[in-house]
């Protein structure tokens, strides 16, 4: 064999060798920064029984927000059942935004920015607890354990969640989470969600690896098990207990009639539930479903069908009770409200891609192995009036959680190595 030749041989070994062992090494690090998935509830923590004990309540010096006689004092004390690729990134920095107004008491993660999910939750996760301590607002992700999360709010909190048309959630998280659930690997066509949805069964393994993203997501989200017998009774039993357990369900496809009801349920401004859609995907990278296969993706996650179903209908109940003609009167002084805020704020007055932001406060998190979510540039000069409202409302999530405190050594321990192998 020629010297060159057997040179470029031993390279090409010693880098085999090492990407392995580099390999390992991240997988040890993510098994220990992505915990197991458990089937079954957790188990409750040992200070299960002390519940929150709330300070004694301040006099509410707030103005009514709602309009109504006699007026209401604002809500404080929120519970946002944060589900994935639903519009909850922009919920949560609503949320975010008006804590920090309000210099409320969040219940966030320690060391990352979720309470460790796929695990259930457990208010030992939350930094800083300590038995008997109580939080205004919890709104991370988690996959929802209500008896622990009611134990570190007062007893008045407000409990919302927001759900998406199961078919179009599932194409999102297919495209999002899809590189990171091994069984996908098998897909060789180019267009991988059409091949999965032409013999679901074929591919997928209900116990693979980060399985729960690719069926049932929401059922999985609020805690449920996300592959029961849809002519189980249970599948009724737990929507009509999701039913019982949140004030308000929004829907990603109604946003702003949603905003709406939240705004009238909590008491609010108008201010406090302005936003910039955040977290979302560029056009290029979002195929829509056709009539078949988007047909094939609802029977796919029949169980989150019917929930959206069943939540579909109450909202609609909630808005004719609003009223038809005042909720168009609110939809639209809301989008004119976002108009004049983006006027005010986004440079080019648009989203652009990861490489177009030209501040890294400003850059999103992106999916493995893709740069396929969009951002902003924040104008250069913005009045003082509205300098910080509208970084606030521009600001992505992991940076959001950074400015307010939070511990995230794995995320950036996780962030610093995917830049670095360019992931």
């Amino acid at each position: 064999m020629p010297l060159l030749q057997k040179k470029r041989w031993e390279s090409m070994a010693k880098g085999l060798v090492l990407g392995a062992l580099f390999t390992s090494f991240l997988l040890l690090l993510y098994s220990y920064a992505v915990p197991p998935l458990h089937a079954g509830l957790a188990s409750m923590t040992s200070e299960g029984a002390a519940p929150c004990s709330p300070a004694p309540a301040e006099p509410e010096t707030a103005t009514p927000a709602n309009g109504s006689v006699g007026g209401c004092q604002p809500r404080r004390d929120i519970v946002f059942m944060k589900t994935h690729k639903t519009a909850s990134s922009t919920l949560l920095n609503i949320l975010f935004r008006f804590g920090q107004k309000h210099g409320l008491k969040f219940a966030f993660p320690n060391g990352r920015n979720d309470f460790d999910y796929p695990a259930f939750f457990a208010r030992s996760l939350v930094q800083d607890y300590r038995p008997g301590a109580c939080f205004n607002i919890i709104c991370n992700h988690m996959r929802f354990h209500y008896d622990e999360v009611r134990g570190l709010v007062p007893p008045n909190a407000t409990f919302i969640t927001v759900l998406r048309d199961p078919a179009r959630l599932f194409e999102s998280s297919f495209h999002y989470f899809g590189s990171v659930v091994p069984f996908t690997w098998r897909l060789t066509g180019r267009d991988k969600l059409a091949e999965f949805l032409q013999d679901p069964d074929r591919y997928y393994d209900p116990n693979g690896y980060n399985a729960h993203y690719l069926r049932n997501l929401l059922f999985f989200d609020l805690g449920y098990d996300s592959g029961l017998d849809p002519s189980s009774p249970q599948v009724q039993e737990h929507i009509l207990e999701v039913e019982r357990r949140f004030h308000l369900v929004l829907l990603q496809e109604y946003f702003d009639e949603s905003l709406v009801l939240l705004k009238d349920l909590l008491c609010w401004e108008l201010e406090d539930v302005l936003y910039f859609k955040l977290n979302a995907r560029r056009a290029s990278a979002v195929p829509r479903l056709s009539g078949e296969l988007y047909q094939r993706a609802t029977a796919w996650n029949v169980l989150d069908a019917r929930l959206y179903r069943h939540f579909n209908a109450s909202f609609w109940r909630k808005v004719e009770a609003f009223g038809r003609e005042r909720m168009a009167r609110e939809v639209a002084a809301l989008r004119r409200a976002n108009e004049h805020m983006r006027r005010i704020c986004i440079d080019g007055g648009h989203a652009v891609d990861a490489a177009a932001i030209q501040d890294s406060a400003m850059q999103p998190w992106q999916p493995l192995g893709a740069k396929s979510i969009l951002g902003y540039n924040l104008k250069k000069s913005i009045g003082q009036r509205h300098a910080q409202l509208c970084r606030r409302m521009l600001t992505p999530e992991i940076q959001y959680l950074m400015d307010l405190g939070v511990n995230l050594w794995v995320t950036k321990l996780w962030k610093l190595i995917r830049d670095f192998l360019q992931w």
